[in-house]
């Protein structure tokens, strides 16, 4: 059997797929790369820039403190007070059983008793060694003379010389007992004075005005020195210890305002001022801490409780803005795209301040300007009215 199809038939059917497939490459390469497309674009305009740097951080305090007995252990019996509770300095928060000190008090009341009565014993004691040496100096004295006019012998007066070296040593004596005596009524009066102190430590007081933030035993526990029953806050020093990194310490300083956002409330600032600039950079993260004291506090909060922290490090009332999300970087220099006759080009820029949403240019755009966001490409720009819209 014979085939209908010629060669000319046969080339022209190949032709013409080829055509197609060029005409079809042609208008793909034509829309991806020449075609206008549609962009949305910002116009540079005047208005106000806060700069900020941002750290992450928890909610602490500058005071806290643990409610516990200093040098005592004992059964818990009374806690006054309860979590939330604010109290005053010196308020009684929590009572322990003091039975056995009470005891241990009134031993070392009856043993310092004891020691004073001995020290008045041996000071009547000194004072009758005191007269008998006076009475054998007076002997001595008259019996000396006579002995020289050879009135008495001289074993009368040898018995005067040995009653006046005994009545010296007696005085002595007394005088050494008064001297131990002394020493017992001082270590005594000390013991009693410790003893005292651990009755008082059995009745644990607030060390400041604050808040009570936790209650870490009950009436019958068994406390231990240190052992923490409360926990308490100074709730005038309150702040949030923030994290930031360290390429934004230049512009940081004492006193600068900030603001804190809670994550409980991500909506609402909260008013704060930097209290204090940390001075060690941790080295793994390199960061540093920034404690923000605050103004206000949420209804509920929590120390410990995670919030981002904006710190104002300058302000501007009529910069040239432009939103952050138009900015671009090439080779670490900023920039943006601007339409040249209808193509979107790179071109330069100088920043200034840094805030949240917008930059404030420097050099490189003037007002009324308009910023794109494709590079390259022909495109049709629209600025939609009082509006940054998405690129």
């Amino acid at each position: 059997m014979k085939s209908n199809a010629t060669p000319v038939g046969w080339f022209t059917r190949r032709s013409a797929k080829w055509l197609v497939l060029v005409l079809i490459a042609g208008i793909v390469i034509y829309r991806v790369r020449f075609a206008p497309i549609p962009v949305i674009a910002q116009q540079v305009t005047n208005g106000s820039i806060v700069a900020e740097v941002m750290g992450t951080g928890t909610l602490g305090t500058h005071f806290k403190a643990a409610a516990s007995p200093k040098a005592f252990q004992g059964r818990l019996v009374q806690v006054l007070v309860d979590q939330n509770d604010f109290v005053t300095n010196g308020q009684l928060l929590a009572v322990l059983d003091d039975s056995e000190q009470r005891r241990q008090v009134e031993v070392a009341q009856a043993t310092l008793n004891a020691a004073q009565a001995t020290d008045r014993q041996v000071r009547d004691d000194e004072a009758r060694a005191q007269a008998v040496l006076k009475l054998a100096q007076i002997v001595f004295n008259r019996d000396a003379a006579l002995f020289t006019n050879k009135i008495i012998s001289a074993s009368d007066y040898d018995t005067d010389v040995e009653q006046m070296r005994v009545a010296e040593s007696g005085l002595a004596v007394a005088q050494s007992a008064i001297v131990a005596a002394d020493r017992q009524q001082v270590v005594a009066d000390k013991q009693l004075a410790y003893q005292r102190e651990l009755l008082a430590d059995t009745l644990i007081p607030a060390p400041f005005n604050g808040l009570v933030i936790k209650r870490n035993l009950d009436p019958g526990d068994v406390v231990t020195p240190g052992a923490s029953i409360l926990d308490l806050v100074d709730t005038n020093e309150i702040w949030v210890s923030a994290w930031v990194d360290e390429t934004a310490m230049s512009p940081l300083a004492t006193n600068q305002p900030a603001r804190v956002v809670f994550r409980s409330e991500p909506a609402k600032s909260y008013p704060g001022r930097v209290a204090r600039l940390g001075r060690q950079t941790d080295t793994e993260t390199r960061e540093f801490v920034v404690d923000v004291s605050l103004r206000e506090l949420p209804a509920n909060w929590t120390i410990g409780q995670r919030a981002e922290v904006y710190i104002e490090t300058g302000r501007a009332a009529n910069a040239l803005v432009l939103p952050a999300k138009f900015l671009l970087w090439r080779e670490g220099r900023p920039g943006v795209l601007v339409n040249e006759r209808g193509t979107a080009r790179w071109r330069d820029v100088k920043l200034g301040l840094r805030g949240r949403e917008t930059v404030e240019i420097l050099a490189g755009l003037a007002a009324g300007e308009n910023a794109l966001t494709l590079e390259g490409r022909r495109v049709r720009a629209t600025v939609p009215p009082n509006k940054v819209a998405s690129p």
